[in-house]
């Protein structure tokens, strides 16, 4: 049966964020449907970080689910991976993308040609998940902080709106998005820490919350100013009732 493509772009959150809540994650690995599915983390952004990747098999055991990482910056290219790493990416149901460098991970991306592989299983419905830049590479352009000013960039297009996360902790970001948004940015969406969008096909479906207090913005400009919206987020517990949401 074929599956719809999904993205859950994280606004902050998931392991690496939030220890001890696992709601986000739970949640992604709900989307797939499987009892046990495979899920795939790319630490691209990290530069492959030797504790992001520990920390990672920690938080995605064996016992529930089948965990594998691909590595792009040693000879090792990862865990569970017989040399042809496209063929490991469109056999997953899950990839978790990490936070780090967005410019680094679109730019080693495309020269691996992995922009179009990762197309390929969103079309095919592999659930594609990430936080911080392993949120605003799906989106058409969004706002990046990483490397100190924020900044306008360009990502893969998935979506074909603009993003920024961090929004509720890194005023700098939310005062660039508003303004490049002014300035002809693509509409686009906002989250906190803690908030995720819940993506099918190219359309916002829901925004999910891993705590209280987590939100959302639809982001526009409307008679020359910028509007932002604020889109109320389910509080994550049992994802089952989401995932039936989603079917």
């Amino acid at each position: 049966m074929a599956r719809r493509p999904q993205i859950v772009a994280f606004g902050g959150g998931g392991f690496s964020m939030e220890p001890g809540n696992r709601r986000l994650d739970d949640h992604v690995l709900e989307l797939t449907g499987v009892e046990r599915p495979r899920v795939c983390f790319l630490p691209t952004a990290s530069g492959d970080a030797d504790h992001y990747v520990v920390r990672f098999y920690r938080a995605f055991p064996s016992s529930r689910c089948e965990p594998s990482h691909v590595s792009l910056f040693r000879r090792d290219t990862g865990s569970g991976i017989d040399g042809d790493v496209a063929a490991h990416l469109l056999a997953q149901d899950l990839i978790y993308v990490g936070g780090g460098s967005v410019v680094s991970l679109l730019g080693v991306w495309r020269a691996h040609g992995l922009d179009e592989v990762l197309r390929e299983c969103w079309s095919r419905g592999v659930v594609l998940a990430g936080l911080s830049a392993g949120s605003l590479c799906w989106f058409s352009e969004a706002i990046t902080a990483f490397h100190g000013r924020p900044q306008r960039i360009e990502g893969l297009g998935l979506l074909p709106w603009s993003n920024c996360v961090h929004y509720d902790g890194e005023p700098a970001r939310r005062d660039a998005y508003l303004e490049a948004v002014l300035d002809g940015m693509a509409p686009g969406y906002a989250a906190q820490d803690g908030a995720a969008l819940h993506f099918v096909g190219s359309e916002l479906a829901r925004v999910v919350g891993s705590r209280p207090g987590a939100r959302a913005y639809r982001v526009e400009a409307v008679d020359g100013a910028p509007r932002e919206t604020p889109l109320e987020p389910v509080l994550l517990g049992d994802a089952r009732d989401l995932v039936a949401a989603a079917a």
